[in-house]
């Protein structure tokens, strides 16, 4: 095997160039080898190949820096920068990251996860550089998914006013992890410059470069010329009008082709941008075929392509069918999302609702901000983002949404422990950051009923903004007391009998010896503090459970009045513990005097990041475990 043989990129410009196919080959084998066990981002992967190797052969990586615009389509790079023999762990436990991470490499220079920041970032770091008197180059690769992002734009605008050095490749595959929608995409499909222009301006370059002393001056002369000719005759392109040099669309599939440009630019002393066309999904059919089913995929049989699935009914299919029935029932409501209809549940409401459904591409902060619009019009705004990507629009929901009160409902998808991304994906910083927002409720669903209901009320009885979230998990049985309907504030009380009537039975009534804990959490952890609470009750212990269906507002007197009957409450939140829910409720039985002689116990994140594993992993390395929620309610209970 050639890769066998590749532990650098500088091992990489010793192989032929006869055998870089084959190489390519090896390379995309592997990746549907590992992603097929472990899961993970497949189709961006398969479509990068060439690139990565023809961008690795005419860079010098680290000492140029190559920097991936969200970096799921890093894996080729990982491969070719050494770490090969490791790539067998990505995305797993103690493995390495499915997306560039600092630490791993120093081929890696920024630790991504997030769309449309690289240029920015790029752009930063070769100020520094041109600071110190470094003359090294400085690559970006950005998807045109992600360049329907604000924050791209930006940074382009900045670059083309400072940069020198920069290289922008914009990898056009016309899909982001959706269906690329807006202007951008369009525009991009349409640029296309002749080879021949490109060809004369070339030579035209390398003639000057040989004259003597004139050709700083003369080349600055020409520099002008072409514009005045690009403006001439190429009207139409946005990167030219920010200051960059363009060339393109290349074959991104050819590493020849790009090669030889890629050594070109180079030599070119302004910010230029590179347009490649590559295929999603590349040299796998089933991806091909549906590359935005294998954009973020979970394992899957390699013969055939089929993805394994939940056993159950998830919390993202539930919603994708109860929106679709409430929109049915409602012509008011419509669903907006970021670049992600399949990954929130609503592709199904995409296809039956085309005129009420909007898909704004990577731009959460105007998803945010056209669904105040949305309401303010009269209609009822659906908005579907993960938990992790809504932190980009904090600004938008605290002064157009909540500011405004307007009735907006914002669904926040895999809020709580996310398996396998890492410290970019985990969607536990939510409730700190909005519980401080005047106007909003917030709302942690437990399960189907519990969502159904939820929604419910945040569509037809809210008159203000509402966020609701909850779990990439299967929704767990069902239990009677989540059909108690919504009352704002308040939560759902399930007693041992609720849930253990087999092993709760004996000792209730008159049996006073028995101790009572009470179990607090948010719903998007229910599963596994039900656990608990059935591994308690069979060790003599009388647990019940509140379910936080209200993080916002919180009906204080109400839940005084349950917490006193016990002796004490362990608290927990799949969130962070500074600034969540659990930590002032914590404050608030203890200040009470109704409450203030309970011993209380709080499991949360804690203060830092949370690397790769599965949802097991992840809380039992952050105390969130079902073993861990039984072991601090018997500490609590001193047993």
């Amino acid at each position: 095997m050639i890769l066998n043989d590749i532990h650098s990129p500088e091992d990489l410009k010793l192989i032929p160039k006869k055998l870089l196919p084959s190489l390519a080959k090896e390379i995309r084998s592997k990746i549907i080898e590992v992603v097929g066990h472990n899961g993970g981002h497949l189709a961006s992967n398969l479509g990068v190949v060439e690139l990565s190797i023809a961008l690795h052969r005419s860079f010098s990586s680290p000492q140029d820096a190559i920097i991936w615009d969200v970096s799921h389509q890093c894996y080729p790079h990982k491969i070719l920068t050494g770490r090969y023999d490791l790539f067998s762990s990505i995305r797993m436990k103690d493995g390495i990251s499915g997306f560039t991470k600092i630490k791993e490499s120093p081929h890696d220079y920024f630790d991504a996860g997030h769309a449309s920041s690289s240029i920015s970032s790029a752009l930063g770091l070769l100020s520094a550089w041109e600071l110190e008197g470094r003359k090294d180059k400085v690559v970006v690769v950005i998807g045109d998914g992600a360049l329907t992002g604000g924050m791209a734009f930006e940074g382009l605008s900045h670059a083309g006013q400072l940069a020198k050095n920069l290289i922008v490749v914009v990898n056009d595959n016309q899909m982001s992890i959706d269906k690329n929608v807006g202007s951008i995409s369009r525009y991009l499909s349409s640029l296309a410059f002749s080879d021949s222009y490109h060809g004369f301006r070339y030579k035209v370059d390398r003639l000057i470069d040989k004259i003597p002393y004139f050709n700083r001056w003369l080349g600055k002369l020409v520099f002008r010329l072409k514009r005045g000719i690009k403006g001439l005759f190429f009207t139409n392109n946005l990167f030219i009008d920010f200051g960059f040099e363009y060339t393109g669309p290349l074959n991104g599939h050819s590493i020849d082709e790009m090669e030889r440009v890629f050594n070109r630019a180079k030599k070119i002393p302004r910010p230029v941008v590179i347009h490649v066309v590559t295929k999603k999904g590349k040299g796998y059919s089933p991806a091909e075929n549906n590359p935005s089913v294998f954009h973020g995929v979970g394992p899957f049989n390699i013969s055939d392509g089929i993805v394994e699935k939940f056993d159950n009914l998830s919390f993202t299919e539930n919603f994708s069918n109860k929106i679709v029935e409430m929109a049915q029932a409602d012509s008011r409501i419509v669903a907006i999302t970021a670049a992600m209809s399949k990954g929130t549940g609503l592709d199904a409401f995409s296809r039956k609702f085309k005129d009420r459904f909007f898909d704004v591409g990577i731009a959460e902060e105007h998803a945010v901000t056209f669904a105040g619009g949305i309401a303010a019009g009269g209609l009822i705004p659906v908005v579907a983002i993960y938990s992790t990507f809504i932190q980009r629009s904090v600004d938008q929901i605290i002064e157009d949404i909540a500011l405004q009160n307007r009735h907006v409902v914002i669904v926040l998808d895999r809020a709580g422990a996310v398996p396998s991304d890492g410290e970019t994906h985990q969607g536990i910083f939510d409730i700190a950051l909005f519980r401080s927002v005047p106007n909003l409720s917030i709302i942690s669903v437990a399960g189907k009923k519990d969502m159904d209901l939820c929604l419910d009320w945040a569509v037809n009885k809210s008159q203000g903004p509402v966020v609701i979230r909850w779990p990439k998990m299967a929704c767990p049985s069902e239990l009677e007391p989540f059909s108690v309907p919504v009352e704002p504030g308040k939560g759902v009380l399930l007693q041992a009998t609720d849930f253990a009537p087999s092993i709760s039975s004996f000792g209730q009534g008159e049996d006073s010896w028995r101790k009572k804990v009470l179990l607090v959490c948010t719903g998007s952890i229910f599963s596994e503090t039900l656990r608990a609470a059935r591994a308690l009750v069979l060790d003599g212990i009388d647990a019940d459970i509140y379910s936080l269906r209200f993080i916002k507002p919180f009906d204080e007197k109400y839940f005084a009045g349950i917490a006193k009957l016990y002796c004490g409450i362990v608290f927990i939140e799949d969130g962070v513990k500074m600034g969540g829910i659990s930590e002032w409720l914590e404050s608030f039985v203890h200040g009470s005097t109704e409450t203030s002689f309970l011993k209380t116990a709080l499991l949360a994140f804690p203060d830092r990041f949370v690397a790769n594993g599965n949802r097991e992993q992840i809380l039992e390395e952050a105390g969130l475990s079902s073993e861990k929620i039984v072991n601090a309610a018997k500490e609590l209970m001193r047993i």
